[in-house]
């Protein structure tokens, strides 16, 4: 054998935000606000859903794409929650919203392929786009607000005129930083996308966690070139039972589901029944996540404010991003560890989200009241120390 493994698997790391949580597991006490992990539990009424397709036998195979009522019912629910116009064969439902990048990416990427991704973002895309045989280049939007601006895109494009782009990824509210994109800012950038004739792959699993106004969709916008990846897993509190979404134009959605359906066949069964009461009845459950992650956001941001912190515009998602202060070290690995060792609080350092990211930090707002003051107490206490 040449090579015993996959080059491209061997030469990707295990994720370090992953590592470094599992690590901080060690320390007797740790408060960890690290994973993007919600603490409230899933709605009783799609437990119980879940519960009857169990007693129902709905334990069969289903269609790769998903049962059709579910697929019908996504459509609606995305249809008039954010004003698009999808039918149900423009949905796939996956195993969450991991295998509908995965799958998205792998279907429109050739090699040579390159996908522009601003930073600091969750780094999944950059692993992904490499084992589907394209490459990936990063644009650091830390000088805009965390925001990608049209012109720089469009100077990026102009100055790498090598590069055979394919795709622009979004992803808002965003994670790491919570900043969202206005209508109109989506508008300038979809005018650079049809000009230079990418797709774009809009990443809006914590939409329904948008605080200082509505959402809205790339997908709305630019509908012929979007591909929207969605799920359960932040607006209905189903991590675990990961379910997510591919809606895109027909063309692209007769592709995806082939690499859909050789990566995992299908859904689980009973999961796709539990995602099907969630998208007929369960229109407003977010609604009262997102009045609690509101006030959670709001006590950490004082406190973090408090203590030095300078916090980007929090709009959205589960997460503060804030600069290290001055007086503390700038390397954003060797402070969390520091943080973790000494006041016992884990969160996640900016650096692991790429350009941008250094000399801040990632904290998850999506834990108990009760432990966010404690937490809280102990990182000022640690500051008032440095």
């Amino acid at each position: 054998m040449q090579s015993e493994f996959n080059r491209k698997i061997e030469k990707i790391a295990v994720s370090d935000i992953r590592q470094f949580d599992t690590d901080v597991n060690q320390i007797p006490g740790i408060i960890k606000l690290t994973l993007g992990e919600p603490d409230f539990n899933t709605p009783e009424h799609i437990k119980s859903a879940a519960i009857k397709a169990i007693e129902k036998n709905k334990s069969h195979y289903t269609p790769n794409a998903g049962i059709k009522e579910l697929r019908d019912a996504t459509a609606n629910y995305f249809n008039k929650k954010y004003n698009l116009n999808f039918n149900g064969t423009q949905v796939v439902t996956t195993v969450g919203a991991t295998e509908a990048i995965n799958a998205s990416l792998q279907t429109i990427l050739n090699s040579g392929d390159t996908v522009i991704v601003p930073t600091p973002i969750f780094p999944i895309y950059l692993p992904v786009s490499e084992i589907n045989h394209g490459d990936y280049a990063l644009i650091d939007t830390s000088e805009d607000r965390f925001v990608l601006t049209p012109e720089k895109l469009e100077r990026f494009i102009e100055n790498n005129s090598e590069l055979n782009i394919k795709c622009l990824v979004l992803n808002y509210p965003s994670n790491p930083t919570g900043v969202t994109y206005s209508k109109e800012q989506l508008e300038a950038l979809a005018k650079i996308v049809e000009k230079y004739d990418m797709w774009i792959l809009s990443d809006e699993i914590y939409a329904e966690l948008t605080y200082n106004g509505a959402h809205t969709s790339m997908a709305e916008i630019l509908p012929d070139r979007t591909i929207l990846i969605s799920g359960l897993s932040k607006s209905h509190a189903m991590t675990g039972w990961r379910i997510g979404y591919i809606l895109g134009p027909q063309k692209f959605i007769d592709q995806v589901v082939k690499a859909h359906q050789y990566m995992v066949t299908a859904p689980t069964s009973i999961a796709q029944y539990a995602a099907l009461e969630a998208m007929e009845n369960g229109f407003e459950d977010a609604a009262v996540m997102k009045e609690e992650y509101k006030n959670r956001r709001d006590y950490m941001l004082k406190q973090l404010e408090d203590a030095g912190f300078k916090v980007a515009s929090p709009d959205g998602a589960f997460y503060l991003f804030a600069k290290i202060p001055e007086n503390c070290t700038q390397n954003s690995w060797d402070f969390v560890r520091d943080l973790a060792k000494k006041a016992k609080v884990a969160i996640i350092p900016g650096i692991s989200f790429g350009p941008g990211g250094q000399g801040y930090v990632r904290i998850s707002y999506a834990a108990s009241i009760d432990v966010l003051k404690e937490a809280a107490k102990r990182i000022k206490e640690y500051m008032a120390n440095k």
